[in-house]
């Protein structure tokens, strides 16, 4: 058996997040991980089939009852997030977000709009709250009538919005505007604006993951335990 994890609490940044590794049965199966990005330290994490709420409950309380302190967290958006964290201050991963907005537009976007709002979104980085919010209401009365535009289906009478993905997109980006600049409300905090650290250490597990894919699953998951075990700064002998 691996060692237990040994625990240091103290006030933390959180970044949380899930991946997963492929099929079991008919379902998915992967890893929700909470981790302080500054320490490159993995806190608590669980083998899922889904994401649900209370999985993040769990690992929030969890922490919570071994005297750590939260102060912030950083997460991809997934839905009730806030409202569990609250009154912690929430920041919604500027890398989760342009993902969002790319999926929609794809990389290579056929209409102007969709150049447009690609740019706009690379620009998270580097625009301040106010500005970023200009930006994406000049685009939306810049392409109101554009956004709004309907086609009908001549055989069933349906009506539908012909540019559904843009517009998914745009909302995407109204939906979330209020945690996309949490960093810079509480500059003193110097919160995390990405879940990157999280998505590098999944990178990583799933390229050892793929080199032992003749593993049964519950090896797969003891390996995953063992190497999420293993990313703690606190596990590392001090030297005297």
């Amino acid at each position: 058996m691996p060692p237990e994890k040994i625990h240091r609490p103290r006030p933390i940044h959180l970044i949380v997040d899930a991946t997963y590794f492929g099929m079991r049965g008919t379902k998915l199966w992967g890893v929700l991980v909470f981790r302080i990005q500054e320490d490159k330290e993995n806190l608590w994490w669980k083998f899922i089939d889904e994401e649900r709420i209370s999985y993040y409950l769990e690992g929030r309380d969890y922490l919570l009852s071994l005297g750590y302190t939260i102060t912030s967290v950083t997460c991809d958006g997934f839905s009730g997030l806030p409202e569990l964290f609250s009154p912690i201050p929430v920041q919604f991963c500027h890398f989760h977000q342009t993902q969002i907005v790319r999926r929609y537009t794809t990389l290579n976007p056929k209409i102007v709009a969709g150049h447009e709002l690609l740019e706009l979104v690379k620009t998270l980085t580097v625009s301040t709250e106010e500005e970023f919010k200009i930006s994406l209401s000049d685009f939306i009365v810049k392409y109101r009538d554009f956004l709004n535009e309907k086609t009908t289906n001549f055989i069933t009478g349906e009506c539908f919005y012909t540019h559904k993905r843009l517009r998914s997109a745009v909302r995407s980006l109204q939906l979330h505007l209020h945690m996309l600049f949490t960093f810079e409300r509480y500059p003193q905090l110097k919160i995390p604006t990405t879940t990157n650290s999280l998505e590098s250490h999944f990178s990583h597990i799933k390229d050892i993951v793929r080199i032992h894919r003749g593993l049964s699953l519950s090896l797969k998951q003891k390996m995953i335990h063992t190497i999420l075990l293993n990313s703690s700064i606190v596990l590392k002998v001090e030297k005297n």
